[in-house]
Protein backbone atom coordinates (compact mmCIF):
# COMPACT_ATOMS: atom_id res chain seq x y z
CA UNK A 1 0.00 0.00 0.00
CA UNK A 2 1.48 3.32 -1.05
CA UNK A 3 0.22 6.28 0.99
CA UNK A 4 0.86 9.90 0.09
CA UNK A 5 0.84 12.03 3.24
CA UNK A 6 0.31 15.68 2.44
CA UNK A 7 -0.80 18.84 4.17
CA UNK A 8 0.37 20.80 7.16
CA UNK A 9 2.25 19.86 10.30
CA UNK A 10 2.02 16.05 10.60
CA UNK A 11 5.38 15.68 8.95
CA UNK A 12 6.91 17.89 11.61
CA UNK A 13 5.98 15.47 14.39
CA UNK A 14 9.02 13.67 15.73
CA UNK A 15 9.29 11.38 18.69
CA UNK A 16 12.03 12.07 21.21
CA UNK A 17 13.62 8.81 20.11
CA UNK A 18 14.01 10.35 16.67
CA UNK A 19 11.49 8.00 15.07
CA UNK A 20 9.34 9.87 12.59
CA UNK A 21 5.54 9.95 13.02
CA UNK A 22 4.94 8.25 9.66
CA UNK A 23 7.51 5.53 10.36
CA UNK A 24 5.46 4.69 13.45
CA UNK A 25 2.30 4.52 11.32
CA UNK A 26 4.03 2.37 8.67
CA UNK A 27 5.24 -0.09 11.27
CA UNK A 28 1.93 -0.39 13.08
CA UNK A 29 -0.01 -0.73 9.80
CA UNK A 30 2.32 -3.53 8.65
CA UNK A 31 1.78 -5.36 11.95
CA UNK A 32 -1.99 -4.75 11.78
CA UNK A 33 -2.44 -5.95 8.19
CA UNK A 34 -0.22 -9.05 7.88
CA UNK A 35 1.60 -9.52 4.58
CA UNK A 36 1.17 -5.92 3.49
CA UNK A 37 4.13 -3.68 2.75
CA UNK A 38 3.28 -0.06 3.56
CA UNK A 39 5.18 2.85 2.10
CA UNK A 40 4.33 6.36 3.27
CA UNK A 41 5.60 9.18 1.08
CA UNK A 42 5.75 12.26 3.29
CA UNK A 43 5.14 15.46 1.37
CA UNK A 44 3.83 17.53 4.27
CA UNK A 45 4.68 21.22 4.36
CA UNK A 46 4.29 23.05 7.65
CA UNK A 47 1.72 25.83 7.43
CA UNK A 48 0.46 24.82 3.98
CA UNK A 49 -3.02 25.95 2.97
CA UNK A 50 -5.50 23.57 1.33
CA UNK A 51 -5.39 25.42 -2.00
CA UNK A 52 -1.61 24.97 -2.21
CA UNK A 53 -1.77 21.32 -1.19
CA UNK A 54 -4.50 20.74 -3.78
CA UNK A 55 -2.14 21.92 -6.53
CA UNK A 56 0.71 19.77 -5.26
CA UNK A 57 -1.50 16.70 -4.89
CA UNK A 58 -1.95 16.47 -8.66
CA UNK A 59 1.82 16.50 -9.27
CA UNK A 60 2.52 14.08 -6.42
CA UNK A 61 -0.15 11.67 -7.67
CA UNK A 62 1.41 11.68 -11.15
CA UNK A 63 4.89 11.08 -9.70
CA UNK A 64 4.08 8.54 -6.98
CA UNK A 65 0.78 6.86 -7.94
CA UNK A 66 -0.44 6.33 -4.37
CA UNK A 67 -3.29 4.06 -3.33
CA UNK A 68 -4.35 6.46 -0.59
CA UNK A 69 -3.86 10.16 0.07
CA UNK A 70 -3.73 10.99 3.77
CA UNK A 71 -4.45 14.73 3.75
CA UNK A 72 -4.00 16.70 6.94
CA UNK A 73 -6.00 19.82 6.34
CA UNK A 74 -7.69 22.78 7.95
CA UNK A 75 -5.60 24.14 10.82
CA UNK A 76 -3.49 26.49 8.69
CA UNK A 77 -6.54 27.61 6.71
CA UNK A 78 -8.44 28.41 9.90
CA UNK A 79 -5.56 30.41 11.39
CA UNK A 80 -5.00 32.24 8.05
CA UNK A 81 -8.67 33.22 7.88
CA UNK A 82 -9.39 31.47 4.57
CA UNK A 83 -13.10 31.92 3.75
CA UNK A 84 -14.96 28.76 4.75
CA UNK A 85 -16.86 28.40 1.47
CA UNK A 86 -13.65 28.73 -0.56
CA UNK A 87 -11.92 26.16 1.65
CA UNK A 88 -14.82 23.72 1.42
CA UNK A 89 -15.06 24.04 -2.37
CA UNK A 90 -11.31 23.43 -2.75
CA UNK A 91 -11.54 20.36 -0.55
CA UNK A 92 -14.59 18.99 -2.40
CA UNK A 93 -12.99 19.56 -5.81
CA UNK A 94 -9.73 17.87 -4.84
CA UNK A 95 -11.49 14.89 -3.26
CA UNK A 96 -13.55 14.51 -6.46
CA UNK A 97 -10.38 14.71 -8.58
CA UNK A 98 -8.66 12.03 -6.48
CA UNK A 99 -11.64 9.71 -6.57
CA UNK A 100 -11.99 10.29 -10.31
CA UNK A 101 -8.44 8.96 -10.63
CA UNK A 102 -9.20 5.87 -8.53
CA UNK A 103 -7.32 7.08 -5.45
CA UNK A 104 -8.77 6.79 -1.96
CA UNK A 105 -8.48 9.77 0.34
CA UNK A 106 -8.67 10.20 4.09
CA UNK A 107 -8.93 13.64 5.66
CA UNK A 108 -7.04 14.25 8.88
CA UNK A 109 -8.87 17.06 10.61
CA UNK A 110 -7.69 19.99 12.67
CA UNK A 111 -5.67 19.68 15.86
CA UNK A 112 -7.36 20.59 19.13
CA UNK A 113 -5.88 23.81 20.47
CA UNK A 114 -7.39 24.92 23.76
CA UNK A 115 -7.14 28.62 22.89
CA UNK A 116 -9.09 28.09 19.65
CA UNK A 117 -11.84 25.86 21.05
CA UNK A 118 -14.30 28.78 20.91
CA UNK A 119 -12.84 30.50 17.86
CA UNK A 120 -15.61 30.80 15.24
CA UNK A 121 -13.28 30.56 12.22
CA UNK A 122 -11.43 27.54 13.60
CA UNK A 123 -14.66 25.70 14.36
CA UNK A 124 -16.21 26.66 11.00
CA UNK A 125 -13.24 25.17 9.12
CA UNK A 126 -13.41 22.09 11.35
CA UNK A 127 -17.09 21.69 10.51
CA UNK A 128 -16.33 22.14 6.80
CA UNK A 129 -13.85 19.22 6.91
CA UNK A 130 -16.55 17.11 8.57
CA UNK A 131 -19.14 18.07 5.92
CA UNK A 132 -16.79 17.28 3.03
CA UNK A 133 -15.96 13.87 4.51
CA UNK A 134 -19.63 13.09 5.14
CA UNK A 135 -20.80 14.34 1.75
CA UNK A 136 -18.14 12.35 -0.10
CA UNK A 137 -18.42 9.33 2.21
CA UNK A 138 -14.68 9.27 2.87
CA UNK A 139 -12.69 8.52 5.96
CA UNK A 140 -12.17 11.44 8.35
CA UNK A 141 -9.62 11.01 11.09
CA UNK A 142 -10.92 12.99 14.05
CA UNK A 143 -7.62 14.52 15.09
CA UNK A 144 -9.35 17.32 17.02
CA UNK A 145 -11.19 14.92 19.30
CA UNK A 146 -8.13 12.67 19.67
CA UNK A 147 -5.76 15.52 20.59
CA UNK A 148 -8.38 16.95 22.96
CA UNK A 149 -8.51 13.64 24.84
CA UNK A 150 -4.69 13.38 24.84
CA UNK A 151 -4.43 16.88 26.31
CA UNK A 152 -6.97 16.04 29.01
CA UNK A 153 -5.05 12.88 29.96
CA UNK A 154 -1.74 14.78 30.03
CA UNK A 155 -3.32 17.47 32.22
CA UNK A 156 -4.62 14.86 34.66
CA UNK A 157 -1.16 13.25 34.90
CA UNK A 158 0.75 16.49 35.44
CA UNK A 159 -1.90 18.50 37.25
CA UNK A 160 -1.60 21.40 34.81
CA UNK A 161 -2.65 22.15 31.26
CA UNK A 162 0.08 21.13 28.81
CA UNK A 163 1.45 23.35 26.07
CA UNK A 164 -1.26 23.39 23.40
CA UNK A 165 1.26 22.71 20.63
CA UNK A 166 3.28 20.03 22.37
CA UNK A 167 2.00 16.49 22.63
CA UNK A 168 4.17 14.05 24.50
CA UNK A 169 5.87 11.04 22.92
CA UNK A 170 3.06 8.89 24.29
CA UNK A 171 0.57 11.26 22.70
CA UNK A 172 2.24 10.93 19.29
CA UNK A 173 2.27 7.15 19.61
CA UNK A 174 -1.40 7.19 20.62
CA UNK A 175 -2.27 9.44 17.67
CA UNK A 176 -0.27 7.19 15.31
CA UNK A 177 -2.16 4.14 16.53
CA UNK A 178 -5.46 5.98 16.13
CA UNK A 179 -4.60 6.82 12.51
CA UNK A 180 -3.73 3.15 11.89
CA UNK A 181 -7.02 1.96 13.38
CA UNK A 182 -8.97 4.45 11.28
CA UNK A 183 -7.17 3.42 8.08
CA UNK A 184 -7.47 -0.31 8.87
CA UNK A 185 -11.17 0.04 9.61
CA UNK A 186 -11.62 2.04 6.42
CA UNK A 187 -9.92 -0.69 4.41
CA UNK A 188 -11.63 -3.72 5.98
CA UNK A 189 -15.01 -2.39 7.04
CA UNK A 190 -16.00 -0.24 4.09
CA UNK A 191 -18.86 -1.49 1.92
CA UNK A 192 -17.87 -3.18 -1.33
CA UNK A 193 -18.54 -0.91 -4.32
CA UNK A 194 -20.50 -2.57 -7.15
CA UNK A 195 -18.41 -2.95 -10.31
Amino acid sequence: IKILAIGASASAMMRRTGEHYFKVIEGVLERTIPGVDVQIIDRGVSGELARNAAERIKSEVALNRPDLVLWQVGSSDAVAGVPVDQFETELDDTVAWLRGHGIDVALVGLQYIRGLAKDAQYQAIRNAVNRVADRNQILRISRYEATQVIEQVEAQKSGEAPNAFAISEQGHTCLSEYVVRAISSGVFLRPVRPR
